[in-house]
């Protein structure tokens, strides 16, 4: 029987409710497919934080380095202020273990209600690659106030007088900046993970972008897409600017396979996505490295105030769980848990409030096992 160690993150709110059925899920599925998880659980999180001063350290993050994947419930909670956990634990490992590829599937199961008419579990059936280490979120930025730096406060006479010939006041109380940043190397390699994933789907690839606007970040990334295309001559291609392209999600879901995006714009379309495949409850997520650590999360926040009321939906964390096991190289288990929650979904006589039932949190996840069992 082949072994596998995971360290497990429950986290904050729900988390440690929903990773409760992921396990059981993978378990079941271990069981029928001749492997077994040994779960090393960290407490990191809210209560970690508030009872030790500790978001993560660097003795923690190097120690969970040693394994190629980490299964995370959720990071967040009303007592802290937002972006302290979500910076301190989440943008840390992402940025600590490489993880540039957030990979997002955007399938419509059968069965699945989706707000755009007519569509059908045929026409939904894309992933979306986000770049997931650079552009706005590499956290170069900051304020400065009326007296504090006139360089800075020298930005907007700089920028619209080499822009558009204008001399405008720059005696400003106080400004914001932030700089968005991608390299030639990492939206090399995201474009070619899109391509390489696209060779054994439908071999198209969207890119993403606001090249006609943002034309020296967003122009560059173009550029490399066309050179990552030119040794993929049997994928097709089409450009996309990002507002565009949420009128096409909703329009023509079918247009798309395997869409490509820099960090900002995947971080807004991939929730346009979890919405059209039938909400956050049903949309999982991971942050990869392909040669590293990665990380298996639903993409759904922590929802503090159903917290311990065993009622959430966790079948997007069992799916994120399925994506972390085809990473280990176990794709019939992972298949295998994509399907059982499809037929839990069909046969409709265990789900959650919102799905439109009245079972708890653990009865989806003994239902999703028992069907992965043959029992």
């Amino acid at each position: 029987m082949t072994q596998y160690k995971v360290p497990v993150l429950p986290g904050d709110g729900i988390g440690p409710e929903i990773i409760a059925e992921g396990k059981k899920v993978i378990d079941a599925a271990g069981e029928r497919f001749g492997f077994d998880v040994e779960w090393i659980e960290y407490p990191h999180g809210a209560d970690h934080y508030l009872e030790t001063g500790e978001l993560i350290s660097e003795e923690t993050l190097k120690e969970l380095s040693g394994y190629p994947a980490i299964y995370l419930g959720s990071i967040g909670d009303p007592r802290i202020a937002p972006g302290v956990l979500e910076k301190g634990i989440l943008l840390t490992a992402r940025f600590y273990f490489d993880q540039y590829i957030n990979l997002r599937p955007i399938k419509l199961l059968e069965g699945v209600w989706t707000p755009i008419k007519d569509k059908t579990a045929k026409d939904i059936d894309f992933v979306v690659v986000r770049e997931n280490t650079e552009d706005f979120y590499i956290g170069i930025g900051g304020r400065a106030k009326k007296g504090e730096s006139k360089d800075l406060l020298e930005v907007k006479r700089t920028l619209y007088s080499a822009k558009f010939g204008l001399d405008i006041e720059t005696d400003s109380e106080e400004i914001g900046y932030q700089i968005g940043l991608i390299s030639k190397e990492g939206t090399k390699r995201v474009i070619e993970y899109a391509f390489d994933l696209s060779e054994n789907r439908k071999k198209h690839v969207s890119s993403v972008d606001k090249a006609n606007v943002l034309s020296d970040i967003y122009g560059f990334w173009r550029e490399e897409f066309n050179a990552v295309a030119a040794a993929h001559p049997d994928v097709t291609t089409d450009f996309n600017f990002v507002d565009a392209i949420t009128m096409w999600f909703v329009k023509n879901p079918e247009w798309f396979d395997v869409v490509v995006t820099p960090n900002m714009f995947g971080d807004i379309i991939t929730d346009l996505g979890a919405m059209i495949q039938g909400g956050l409850g049903l949309a999982p997520g991971g942050n990869i490295n392909p040669k590293g650590t990665s990380m298996f999360e639903p993409i759904h926040g922590s929802a503090p105030k159903y917290k311990g009321q065993n009622k959430v939906n966790p079948i997007a964390t069992i799916w994120a769980g399925a994506m972390l096991i085809e990473q280990l190289g176990e794709k019939e288990a992972a298949d295998t848990i994509v399907n059982a929650i499809q037929k839990n979904i069909l046969d409709g006589k265990v789900k959650t409030y919102d799905m439109g039932g009245k079972n708890t949190t653990s009865d989806v996840g003994d239902d999703i096992a028992r069907i992965i069992k043959g029992e």
